[in-house]
């Protein structure tokens, strides 16, 4: 795995690269469609590849170890065997699980044990297994294990948990050295920056991730309830300690604004559920605005769902009709609502490497920022 910086834009921080794995190159800047459990919720595989055109898509190591579980996962000969996707795969470690699940969680040095939310039972994740589930899973992009702080926290319990998270990232690092890919492509790890909302911890953390040879960096912890503008000043900061060379990952997030300021900031990488979770609420997600399409005024709006989209279904279908659907718990509803958000999110980050290689970002993002914040 290798990544090209291929070039940077004038006026901002941000960056258009290539990083090659053995299953496809990833485009930067890109967002990833979030698969939890092997599947993007409402979207099949082949829409995907050919309509929203994916470079890498995303699978979760707790909830993907709980359901359908390793044996079947190694039979299958993992993921993308199992799911039929030839594409790029980065799984998360779990440590979001460690604060989405804080109520059925106990931590100690030596990992985390959750409660199994389906069946009640007691689950263990440490840093070693977590990397041995994931060598199982065979993502070509691997989380380390790591501890997500909650948001606000103090600054006592931030250090502690970023220490934690450092010593765990070193037991990941030391497993995967003495275990090999199943599945005859290549891993890399990602390690994971910590240290809440306090500038000097996010500073330790990066340069002590720094000092990890990897193949990327993700930031976490971000997207936890923090101000957008925390989140930004925390992104300007770890950038410019991060290897220049090497992918920046921010976990998480976020809105098409929110992913546009972060690329400005230098970060090449995004994940999120909003584009998906969002549409099967009527969350519309465009050029000019966010769109809720289940207000009464859409109820006879026989124009196309999204004229100014590149989605197919943007010009099959009306905004009428989709609203119908949506109020009547038609599934179709759902797919078409999670593709026109896709393809709305891939478009935008495409646009962004346009822009950045053409070395007008800055410029073009005060354009459209003010455009996808307005509400239609």
């Amino acid at each position: 795995m290798n990544f090209k910086l291929e070039a940077t834009d004038k006026g901002s921080s941000a960056r258009a690269g290539t990083l090659r794995t053995d299953h496809g190159d990833i485009r930067t800047p890109i967002f990833m469609p979030v698969g939890t459990l092997g599947s993007v919720k409402a979207v099949s595989q082949p829409e995907l590849k050919h309509d929203v055109g994916a470079d890498i898509i995303l699978g979760n190591t707790y909830h993907l170890y709980l359901r359908p579980g390793m044996d079947t996962m190694e039979k299958a000969g993992g993921l993308h065997n199992y799911m039929n996707w030839g594409g790029p795969i980065l799984t998360d470690s779990g440590g979001y699980q460690v604060y989405s699940l804080s109520h059925t969680r106990k931590l100690t040095e030596e990992g985390a044990a959750f409660r199994n939310h389906i069946n009640g039972d007691l689950v263990m994740f440490t840093p070693e297994n977590v990397m041995d589930i994931q060598r199982t899973i065979g993502a070509d992009i691997i989380m380390a294990f790591d501890e997500c702080p909650p948001y606000p926290c103090t600054k006592q319990y931030a250090k502690s948990s970023m220490d934690r998270t450092h010593r765990w990232l070193d037991r990941c690092v030391a497993r995967l050295a003495n275990t090999q890919p199943l599945y005859g492509h290549n891993q890399e790890l990602f390690p994971i920056l910590q240290g809440g909302g306090y500038a000097d911890l996010r500073r330790d953390s990066a340069e002590y991730i720094s000092n990890i040879d990897a193949a990327g960096y993700a930031i976490g912890g971000l997207s936890v309830g923090e101000p957008a503008e925390e989140m930004y000043e925390t992104s300007e900061l770890v950038c410019s300690i991060l290897p220049e060379d090497k992918p920046r990952y921010l976990m998480g997030v976020g809105t098409p604004v929110n992913i546009l300021e972060n690329i400005a900031l230098g970060v090449d990488m995004f994940d999120c559920v909003m584009p998906t979770r969002n549409a099967r609420t009527g969350t519309v997600y465009t050029w000019n605005g966010v769109m809720n399409i289940k207000n009464k005024k859409w109820e006879q709006d026989f124009t196309p769902l999204d004229p100014a989209g590149s989605a197919e279904v943007d010009k099959m279908y009306s905004k009428s009709y989709v609203r119908h659907l949506l109020r009547a718990n038609e599934i179709l509803a759902l797919n078409i609502l999670s593709v026109h958000n896709l393809v709305f999110y891939l478009d935008l980050v495409r646009e962004a490497r346009k822009q950045i290689i053409e070395g007008d970002f800055a410029r073009w993002k005060d354009k459209i920022v003010p455009q996808l914040s307005a509400k239609i």
